[in-house]
């Protein structure tokens, strides 16, 4: 599997590093350009996930249209013009369009829809989970690098750095990365249209996590540093910008701590939602010690705290979508969910400098208890996706035809015939069949 997934994973670390890598030093290079204002300096820095939220399902639906390799080329050289009009950009408008276009360069979903095609179910969670932690390393990395390469050689280097690593990633896609299986199903054009993934009540609920976890997370990083950086007269910590390390650092290792664990417990012994609900109270109260801590120490336990249940998230997110989706919506269906997630990015930070500019860190902790009181009866009342099981059956011994009538049984959620492999996949509901009856039925 790791031969698999590893080149995949490479390509979205390398595409998030080059987004990453900009964001300690951006804010500072838009306000020196020719006719930058502050309001246009942080459309700068956040207005890629606008474009983001835009592309996601066009390119999830150009993926299980003509293909997923041909869909990641695409956005990989649109990702590259931009970070070449980023560097060559000498007035703000400029910098806006290169950043805009890094933005519609949206193959997240896309990456996360070729996973699902090259691994089982059973085997996702642990492929999501090298992927999560591949892109949780280009950030540290990131975050090391930028300073050093921006402030030595100049931000647009930057820039140049990204295009360079994104025709590397190029290069890993046609090189390393396997052909998808050929998949056939029986689903008609009109099941098969981007609506039909609103129509499933569970991806629906999976559609407004993704929603609240991002925006959560904006608010996060919106009020860590903020917090951690004012002088203590006006209720911050007076800490020093070289010193924010000291809270990152352990938030970092516990949060990638986190990951195995969820991703065991979700995944082999079938407690996903239990995990969600350990995840969104572990939130609530690393928020509600952020709001009021009156020393540095409570609030370095509180972001440890949130990185712990944010973290926890991660291996399950992409892989329940895939689960609940049917095999012709992936792409759509993950479109949809890093669409609402790159909303919630984009509204999470503005609820944040809203609640901030007007009141305070407490009633922003507030807001985000009350927030996540909501979430965690939403994720305590969806459907266990670990409730639906897969059989795999080889077509030289079961009859293809007969295989594909059992989608009409009630408790069959899905079948398709891996062309490839020459095996059909059947979904099917634990609690109203087993594999044995199944086989019996094909008998």
């Amino acid at each position: 599997m790791l031969k698999r997934i590893f080149p995949l994973s490479l390509i979205i670390g390398l595409r998030f590093f080059g987004l990453f890598i900009v964001l300690p030093v951006l804010s500072i290079y838009a306000l020196e350009m020719r006719g930058a204002t502050s309001y246009l300096a942080g459309l700068v820095v956040g207005g890629y996930a606008l474009t983001q939220a835009l592309f996601q399902v066009p390119f999830g639906l150009m993926s299980d249209r003509i293909g997923r390799k041909k869909t990641l080329l695409f956005g990989l050289l649109i990702f590259i013009i931009g970070s070449v009009i980023c560097a060559l950009s000498d007035n703000i408008y400029m910098l806006l369009v290169g950043r805009f276009l890094q933005g519609a360069g949206a193959i997240g979903s896309v990456v996360t829809a070729m996973i699902s095609d090259l691994v089982k179910e059973e085997q996702r969670a642990h492929a999501m989970a090298i992927m999560g932690g591949t892109i949780a390393l280009s950030f540290a990395a990131a975050m090391v690098i930028a300073p050093l390469v921006g402030g030595h050689w100049g931000i647009d280097k930057l820039f140049w750095l990204t295009a360079i690593l994104s025709v590397m990633a190029i290069g890993i896609l046609f090189t390393a990365v396997p052909q998808p299986p050929k998949i056939i199903h029986s689903y008609q054009e009109e099941e098969s249209k981007m609506f039909e993934v609103f129509k499933d009540k569970s991806l629906t609920r999976m559609y407004i996590t993704f929603l609240f976890h991002s925006s959560i997370m904006t608010m996060a990083f919106f009020i860590i540093p903020l917090v951690m950086t004012k002088d203590i007269a006006s209720g911050g910590f007076g800490w020093a910008k070289a010193e924010l390390w000291k809270v990152y650092l352990p938030a970092m290792v516990f949060g990638l701590l986190a990951l195995g664990p969820a991703a065991v417990l979700g995944e082999k012994y079938g407690k996903g939602k239990q995990v969600f609900m350990v995840s969104v109270s572990v939130i609530f109260f690393g928020f509600i010690a952020i709001g009021f801590a009156t020393s540095p120490l409570i609030f370095i336990i509180g972001v440890v705290l949130f990185f712990i249940g944010f973290n926890m998230f991660e291996p399950l997110l992409q892989s329940f979508v895939s689960k609940f989706a049917k095999v012709h919506q992936k792409g759509a269906a993950l479109g949809v969910a890093n669409t609402f997630a790159y909303i919630g990015i984009f509204t999470g930070g503005l609820f944040a400098g809203y609640i901030m500019q007007h009141y305070s860190r407490s009633t922003l902790a507030v807001s985000v208890a009350i927030i996540s009181i909501f979430w965690f009866i939403w994720v305590a009342t969806m459907p266990n996706p670990n409730n639906r099981g897969n059989i795999y059956l080889s077509l030289d011994i079961f009859d293809r035809d007969k295989v594909m009538t059992l989608k009409n049984h009630k408790a069959i959620s899905e079948c398709y015939i891996n062309e490839t492999e020459n095996i059909v996949v059947i979904k099917y509901e634990k609690d109203l069949i087993d594999e044995e009856k199944i086989k019996e039925l094909l008998s």
